[in-house]
């Protein structure tokens, strides 16, 4: 049987080893940022641990202030889309061309496992890799928009990272605004809101 002595000493040294082991860090949680706009707040749940490229540039839009002054000016639906993969989102952000920060790499559906299902919030683009200010909403599930969804060609789908956790009646009551007939480009056409809804502050709670 061990002595008094060499237990107390083996338990110093477990303690001891412990100490010395590697700490693991905790995958980052939730963040939750507030999208104030003239019709409501709209609260939207990010999700770093699964598109950290996404939301660290959404959070940075957020932290410079550099979405306030920006605005929802684009609703699709099933009255207004001419594309066959239709799609329920409303469209919102800064205009492609004025993105004060660089694109950010494309984070798949396939590898974040977001769904673009009620509620998510997810970057417009053209190619994959070209997604900077600009975001929808969804309205309704929407597969289409998912890596190998038939809404764009090239199979990638689009980069959801976040949720919608509170005002998707100011949603909806966006997505429901009037439209106006005409559209430089006529792919638009019926998809742009006759009174942008704009964006006062983009904030994390």
């Amino acid at each position: 049987m061990p002595s008094s002595i060499a237990l107390a000493t083996s338990r110093r040294a477990l303690v001891l080893g412990l100490a010395t082991l590697p700490l693991v860090a905790a995958a980052p949680g939730p963040v939750r940022v507030t999208l104030a706009t003239e019709l409501g707040p709209i609260v939207v749940e990010l999700y770093p641990d699964k598109a950290p490229i996404t939301v660290a540039n959404f959070l940075a839009y957020a932290d410079r202030h550099l979405l306030d002054g920006g605005s929802f000016y684009r609703t699709v639906g099933p009255k207004n889309d001419n594309n066959p993969a239709t799609i329920s989102v409303i469209q919102g952000g800064l205009n492609r061309d004025d993105s004060p920060l660089p694109a950010i790499a494309h984070e798949t559906t396939r590898v974040t496992g977001i769904r673009h299902t009620d509620g998510v919030i997810s970057m417009a683009r053209d190619a994959p890799g070209s997604a900077g200010s600009e975001f929808f909403i969804c309205l309704g599930d929407n597969p289409a928009l998912d890596f190998g969804g038939a809404r764009n060609k090239d199979g990638q789908g689009f980069a959801a990272f976040g949720k919608v956790v509170s005002g998707m009646d100011v949603v909806r009551q966006i997505h429901d605004a009037p439209t106006v007939s005409k559209a430089d480009d006529p792919y638009l056409k019926g998809q742009i809101l006759a009174k942008p809804v704009k964006i006062q502050k983009l904030s994390r709670n």
